[in-house]
């Protein structure tokens, strides 16, 4: 039992942490995205393209430690023996 409760909990980690990630990447991004609304055309791609990869980077390494971290609690309950 001990070893399906670690394989289940590092599954339930390793998705919510991937999960929560992309999900970060994305909202981070918008967020990001929006200081470059107020450009001219050129100008806002310019800066769409300047602040994507810094948006994305950190929204998805702030949602994968996050997500890793919830996951890894969310399966140590799930999979906790009754008592």
């Amino acid at each position: 039992m001990a070893k399906n409760r670690i394989l289940i909990c590092t599954f339930f980690a390793l998705l919510s942490g991937f999960l929560s990630g992309y999900i970060g990447g994305q909202i981070s991004l918008s967020l990001h995205s929006q200081k470059c609304q107020n450009q001219a055309w050129g100008f806002k791609q310019a800066c769409s393209a300047w602040i994507t990869p810094g948006a994305i980077w950190q929204g998805s390494t702030t949602g994968l430690w996050t997500g890793t971290i919830l996951g890894a609690f969310v399966g140590g309950l799930v999979t906790r023996p009754q008592r």
